[in-house]
């Protein structure tokens, strides 16, 4: 290495300061030697959420996942990024960080068991002790060749790191265990939010549960794509694209907070085919008070065909802005009161389809109801009605808008015997 690539490569004095974590990344025999010559540690978008939250100066590890070992350990020499170098290794792991070894590589074999012991997942970050208890197998399991020297050229630099990790008395800053995307169409969110900064206001009436949006962004976007809330309430989705690495537009016709722009959602301030991904947490009818503005939807009942047209001009709104083959969030719930129950997610998803192509469906656990207490639990058995458990996203694309010829689909399915 080069003294001006040495210095280059350095930490800045602030950035010494922070917490040092640990990420371990996963690579085959395959292309183990393209991770260690780039040197570029890769991987799948499911695992982008870990590594934009990679900063210049973690410590990463390397886990050959066919021969069970691990590498390390080396330092991030630039933060975790989309497409950091485009063209490596075909495209395929988009989400990079580029990386230098603290010192001479080492290889620590049954890996499987070190991280167990450890509790160590792909989506868990380590710090404090869990890292140290790692870079201490590195060096007391480190190969025989070198265990026969009294201190090895590896171990030396990495001694030095458990000293200074031991003596630093930075707070932890990102959460224990990462998010992964929900896998199946049935969310439930024990929280409104996640992670140690929160999003959006928990006391806001209707609040956005916030992983509902993080899902969202991670299936759909990438970072740096433009996501824009017309109804953005308390801020959950400015809250949620900033810390993932979106650009964010929210409006609201009564916004609550300074970063949120007074708008009209009927007539959204941007260009056609503009925008990444549009998300929409509506209201459901007349139940909640949103604001005292005249204009405000929410002042008119799901029972009229009145607050259908209105959230229509909406959807419109929202197909012009987004771009073709991206995809609009709706959460809506249903409505039952006065023995009278309004399907109020049918009439928006018949609604949305004059626009859109439909993708998907997902139930959205209802949590911190105020009806769900013991007295109205009480009174829906007695009374014989239910009280509402969940709303739905109803996940849609922006298509061409052309007619599209649909050829007839083989579908190769397992079939079950039934039991005797």
């Amino acid at each position: 290495m080069t003294e001006a690539t040495r210095l280059r490569r350095e930490l800045p004095t602030h950035e010494t300061e922070l917490l040092t974590r640990g990420f371990i990344f996963a690579c085959t025999a395959k292309n183990e030697s393209e991770c260690l010559n780039g040197p570029l540690f890769a991987t799948k978008s499911v695992y982008g959420p870990i590594v934009i939250r990679i900063r210049k100066g973690d410590l990463l590890f390397l886990n050959n996942l066919d021969t069970n070992v691990l590498h390390g350990v080396f330092r991030a020499v630039s933060d975790g990024g989309f497409r950091v170098s485009p063209d490596a290794f075909g495209g395929r792991y988009p989400y990079q960080v580029e990386v230098d070894p603290v010192s001479e590589i080492l290889a620590l074999s049954n890996a499987k068991k070190v991280l167990k012991k450890l509790d160590v997942k792909r989506n868990t970050p380590l710090f404090h002790e869990k890292l140290v208890q790692l870079l201490d197998a590195f060096v007391r399991d480190a190969p025989l060749s070198l265990k026969e020297q009294r201190r090895t050229p590896a171990e030396g630099p990495i001694q030095d790191l458990i000293r200074t990790i031991h003596n630093s008395h930075a707070e932890v800053d990102i959460e224990n265990e990462i998010p992964l995307v929900d896998a199946t169409t049935l969310w439930d969110f024990p929280k409104q939010s996640y992670g140690l900064v929160p999003k959006g206001n928990n006391k806001y009436a209707g609040v956005t549960p916030a992983l509902i949006i993080y899902n969202l962004v991670w299936r759909y976007t990438n970072p740096g794509d433009l996501v824009v809330d017309p109804m953005c309430g308390s801020g959950t989705t400015i809250d949620v694209c900033k810390e993932e690495k979106r650009r964010v537009i929210g409006y609201d016709i009564s916004p609550t907070r300074s970063d949120i722009i007074q708008n009209d959602a009927r007539e959204i301030l941007l260009d056609n085919n503009s925008v990444d991904m549009v998300f929409i947490d509506s209201p459901y009818g007349d139940n909640v008070r949103y604001s005292e503005h005249p204009d405000d939807i929410g002042h008119i009942s799901s029972e009229s065909e009145e607050f259908y047209n209105e959230l229509e001009k909406v959807m419109y709104e929202a197909f012009r802005v987004l771009k073709e083959g991206k995809v609009l969030g709706w959460l809506i719930g249903d409505q039952w009161v006065r023995n009278q129950f309004t399907p109020v997610g049918f009439k928006v998803y018949e609604r949305l389809c004059k626009y859109f192509e439909p993708m998907d469906i997902v139930c959205v656990s209802r949590r911190g109801q105020h009806s769900h207490t013991g007295m109205w639990l009480n009174r829906a058995r007695r009374l014989n009605f239910y009280l509402r458990g969940f709303k739905y996203l109803i996940i849609m694309k922006k298509s061409s808008g052309k007619p599209v010829s649909k050829k007839a689909r083989k579908i190769e399915w397992t079939h079950y015997k039934r039991g005797q």
